[in-house]
């Protein structure tokens, strides 16, 4: 175009160019783009300006943006929203909030940007005064304010302003039941899904990825058959990675191993989730020698483990009292994959080392760890304790979990047993007023049957 001699860039051509950059994070072509407007004397006109601003903003080139705005002559709504966005992209929420403030007039998107910036910065106090002061709302302006309260643990504020919501599309739904799957409420997810149902909503995959990972959590063998037969009836692509992970993870999690594993075989590519989600399923499902295996196959594909993967795996060896295996890998993540181990990865050695009854070992590495230990490590020793009838350890583990959880009954129950298995109900007596004096009562037992 530049070359032709019967046409030339204009204010109208800039901001197309510009966007194909912003589009690949092309920074050098864009700033060469930015030279070339100044030169053809466009770079102050209103759209082209605005196309710089957002493209330096969410390149976070935040100081190029601002120059550019302040040297306009004159601004819009878009410039000025653009400008919000750049300062939010790079977290700069005073900044953000004070040229928002400074807006002659604020359009929809302007409002919108400005709570997403605030929920995604974790200011949500804000981002709900923001969002009652809006003159308008859409569904985005719902959808943003859901999710925040979705990913702090506030599902009862997510679930009320769903309600409130005057129109839902499938993303809404979906990051409602996405909420509840997240939270550890996955039966009130599979209600949300029934009510989305009711309202002919047609789920996306998104809704049934996270409707998956409810009934992982469920644990509900029909369910998962359900869902999987939900799934191969609608238009859904089951074949997109994250999909059949989901897939792989239920039917695992479910009981389903025949399903999980025909998916798992006829994946293209496996990755780090779908094996783990398998290596879980075996290891839940009383196979712990086959997850070890699989847990070894992967290695030898090349993928490197994550901590997440080597809980997995250190469970899966708890699980099937695997102490050596467990041993091996514990000491694999430091030496050969520089990672320090937390405190969940220091429990599962814990409670491997005490199900096999080497209960000094395991007190002597929940010395040794470098951060503070899990109340529940200590809790796996002193049951270990009460299994195979170790007083004197049982006496100092108990002490230290009084320390951790005064309010906790379990210790003072656990260590009563203790005694009374060994006969010194002097200090079963001793036990049960100190419990008294702290006010502790032991839950009453229930069954699930």
């Amino acid at each position: 175009m530049k070359r032709s001699e019967h046409s030339w860039p204009d204010e109208y051509t800039y901001p197309s160019v510009i966007r194909s950059c912003l589009n690949e994070y092309k920074l050098k072509e864009g700033q060469i783009f930015h030279g070339s407007a100044i030169r053809s004397g466009v770079s102050k006109d209103l759209y082209v300006g605005s196309s710089l601003i957002d493209f330096y903003g969410k390149c976070k080139e935040i100081l190029t943006a601002r120059k550019v705005f302040d040297e306009m002559t004159e601004r819009n709504v878009v410039s000025w929203t653009a400008m919000v966005h750049g300062y939010l992209n790079v977290g700069d929420l005073d900044n953000a909030k004070r040229v928002f403030v400074q807006m002659p007039e604020r359009n929809l998107t302007s409002w919108n940007a400005m709570v997403g910036g605030l929920v995604k910065g974790g200011d949500l106090i804000n981002a709900r005064k923001v969002f009652d002061d809006m003159p308008e709302r859409d569904v985005v302006s719902f959808t943003v304010m859901i999710d925040g309260y979705a990913k702090v643990g506030d599902i009862a504020s997510a679930r009320a302003l769903f309600d409130k919501a005057p129109k839902r599309d499938a993303f809404l739904w979906s990051v409602l039941i996405s909420g509840y799957a997240q939270n550890g409420l996955p039966n009130e997810a599979l209600k949300i899904f029934q009510g989305m149902e009711l309202m002919n909503v047609k789920p996306d995959e998104y809704i049934m990825v996270s409707l998956m990972s409810a009934c992982s959590q469920v644990g509900n063998l029909d369910l998962a058959k359900w869902v999987d037969c939900y799934l191969s009836q609608s238009s859904i692509d089951i074949g997109q990675t994250h999909v059949v992970a989901a897939l792989i993870d239920m039917n695992a999690k479910c009981g389903n191993m025949d399903r999980a594993n025909k998916l798992f075989e006829e994946m293209p590519k496996r990755d780090l989730f779908s094996y783990c989600s398998m290596i879980q399923g075996l290891s839940i499902h009383g196979y712990a020698e086959q997850a070890v295996g699989l847990f070894n196959k992967m290695l030898n594909e090349g993928l490197i483990p994550d901590n997440a993967a080597f809980t997995v795996i250190l469970t899966a060896c708890s699980h099937g009292r695997l102490v050596e295996e467990g041993k091996h890998y514990f000491e694999t993540m430091k030496s050969k994959y520089s990672m320090v181990p937390s405190p969940e990865h220091y429990a599962c050695m814990v409670d491997l080392l005490s199900r096999s009854g080497q209960l000094k070992e395991a007190y002597e590495l929940l010395k040794s760890m470098p951060v503070e230990s899990h109340a529940s490590a200590w809790g796996a020793l002193l049951g270990a304790c009460k299994f195979y009838g170790e007083v004197e350890l049982g006496e100092i583990v108990a002490n230290r979990l009084f320390e951790l959880e005064p309010e906790n009954s379990s210790p003072y129950v656990l260590l009563s047993s203790i005694y009374a298995a060994a006969d010194q109900w002097l200090d079963v007596s001793h036990v049960k007023n100190k419990m008294k004096e702290r006010g502790l009562r032991k839950l009453p037992g229930c069954s699930w049957i």
